[in-house]
């Protein structure tokens, strides 16, 4: 495995910048980073609203962050005397003068010469945790956190419920902090540099903690596995036998993955479970041992269904049918889901009711626009899973469907391993790979190159793409071929091919993050394949 520069943990004081939300009235706040996405715009929006000066530093520039800039300057309610900007740059005194620096959790305090300055650092979600009094629902993992945080939020307003959910999935919790109490759940997704920024400060213990599939990512920052889940590993770090943590325990790459196994140990659920002072609740694909509790899926009538076992059961009490989101990854994903609610005290008749009408969430396997070809005939259905950011996720989408479906995959690399998705475009089968796709679009990359590399003949895809406009006026000219109802194997009453936008890697250098990707995706398919005469590029060819 190749290895970045040694990540080094670094531990907070325990405790707050702020014993109480009036303590932040007159203080000098700077927040490291604006950004686009509404993490940065809620911190200088809370703390205004506390009566602190704010000073708003970002490398980016204000041509770069203009949507936020203007949402704050245009805003009558913000006092604009309480807030400056430092923008293309970072100046050490923004720091060091500061009674507090708000950090974004994407910069690396270790090496970081303003972060050293600083008196006191904390971040949004230390912030709210230290303040809230809600019953906290955490998820964390490598692949599924959205979605599961997604379903169960949902779930819990449909229980009747006044939940809140926040957290990476890019909603800040400062912004429903004070609509918080002892009886409102609050669900949050938390990155592995979400918690980083949570060690020693003694502020997260979950009513209920759940670690979703663990598999490399992010090895770029790391450098090591190890060093990625032992940030995992924070989300139970202050749990007590009265909290609960949810695992999985399914074989998964854990001895491949990790240099020293613990011994007796198939998975990184099972090292979990040794460590945590919670009460451990295992989840899998296959009925668990009696003496084991917590949910399971099961065949029912050709279909896969879900189950939890909990102490007292004399059988598993059902939780789970047919969903209506596509995806064998996301029945393990809405089964945790079910669980916690469980542990909320809802029924299982209303469980298996409510998680039935889910319908998934934007980036993830999100069903936005179907097109049929005049000229062929075929008819497509378009999946944005833009937040696939591991070879292992797009793979996962490439076989959600139990058929086979155009996939554009591919961008830039992150230091991963990008066999699991090679595997399936080399059409080798197996359980996790049964279904190659039809076609295979590229969008180019350093982590797309690394792709190909492992394909015994890379002119098997199309592309590498400059552009998604490129990438999909190629797919609209070869489906709009007379005779692709012929290569597609199309008949007139099939049901729709899926189009999966998967690109199991990152964003960087074409789009800002991975929400821009999916919208730009969107915005260019709506255009490209509308029922209007649309002319593509002119280097496009079929």
């Amino acid at each position: 495995m190749e290895t970045a520069l040694e990540y080094e943990p670094y531990v907070y004081p325990e405790g707050c910048a702020f014993n109480t939300l009036e303590d932040i009235r007159g203080k000098k706040i700077t927040v490291m980073g604006l950004g686009l996405n509404g993490g940065g715009e809620a911190c200088v929006r809370f703390f205004l609203r506390h009566g602190a000066f704010v000073t708003i530093t970002d490398m980016k520039t204000s041509e770069q962050l203009a949507p936020t800039i203007k949402r704050l300057n245009s805003d009558p309610d913000l006092d604009k005397d309480r807030f400056t900007y430092v923008l293309g740059e970072h100046r050490i005194e923004d720091f060091a003068d500061a009674d507090c620096v708000i950090k974004n959790p994407g910069v690396k305090i270790q090496g970081n010469k303003y972060l050293a300055a600083a008196k006191r650092i904390e971040s949004d979600i230390s912030i709210f945790l230290h303040f809230t009094k809600a019953p906290i629902i955490a998820v964390t993992g490598s692949k599924g956190k959205s979605s599961t945080v997604s379903a169960l939020d949902f779930s819990l307003r449909n229980a009747g419920f006044k939940s809140f959910l926040g957290g990476n999935i890019t909603v800040s919790p400062l912004t429903f902090l004070e609509r918080t109490d002892g009886t409102t759940p609050v669900v949050l997704e938390l990155s592995s540099w979400q918690l980083a920024d949570l060690r020693g400060r003694k502020a997260l213990k979950p009513k209920i903690a759940i670690i979703t599939k663990i598999m490399p990512d992010h090895q770029n920052w790391y450098g090591s596995m190890e060093s990625y889940v032992n940030d995992k590993k924070l989300i139970y770090a202050d749990q007590g036998p009265e909290d609960y943590t949810i695992l999985d325990f399914d074989e998964d790459d854990y001895l491949k993955d990790c240099h020293s196994p613990e011994p007796g140990c198939k998975c990184w659920g099972d090292v979990f479970a040794k460590e945590t002072r919670g009460t451990v609740l295992r989840y899998s694909k296959f009925q668990l041992p009696k003496d084991v509790f917590g949910a399971y899926q099961a065949k029912e009538d050709r279909s896969t269904v879900g189950y939890i076992q909990l102490p007292g059961d004399s059988e598993g009490r059902k939780v789970m049918g047919q969903l209506q989101v596509p995806g064998e990854h996301m029945k393990t994903n809405v089964l945790n889901a079910a669980l916690a609610l469980s542990l909320m005290n809802v029924a299982p008749e209303q469980i298996l009711s409510i998680v039935g009408i889910w319908k998934g969430i934007t980036h993830r396997l999100e069903r936005f626009h179907e097109w049929q070809s005049p000229e062929s005939g075929i008819k497509v259905s378009f999946y944005n899973d833009s937040c696939a950011t591991v070879p292992e996720a797009a793979a996962a989408a490439s076989q959600a469907f139990a058929r086979k479906v155009i996939l554009l995959t591919g961008g830039t690399d992150k230091n991963l391993n990008f066999e699991p998705l090679a595997k399936v475009l080399r059409g080798e089968g197996g359980a996790e790979a049964k279904y190659q796709p039809l076609q295979t679009y590229l969008l180019a990359g350093s982590g797309t190159d690394k792709l190909l590399a492992r394909l015994a003949d890379p002119k098997q895809c199309l592309g590498p793409f400059e552009s998604l406009e490129i990438m999909l006026g190629v797919l609209k000219a070869n489906l709009q071929n007379p005779s692709a109802d012929r290569i597609y194997k199309f008949y007139p009453d099939d049901d729709p091919i899926p189009v999966v936008f998967s690109p199991g890697a990152t964003s960087f250098g074409m789009f800002s993050n991975e929400f821009d990707r999916g919208n730009k995706f969107k915005d260019a398919v709506k255009q490209i394949f509308s029922d209007d005469k649309v002319e593509l590029p002119l280097d496009v060819k079929s």
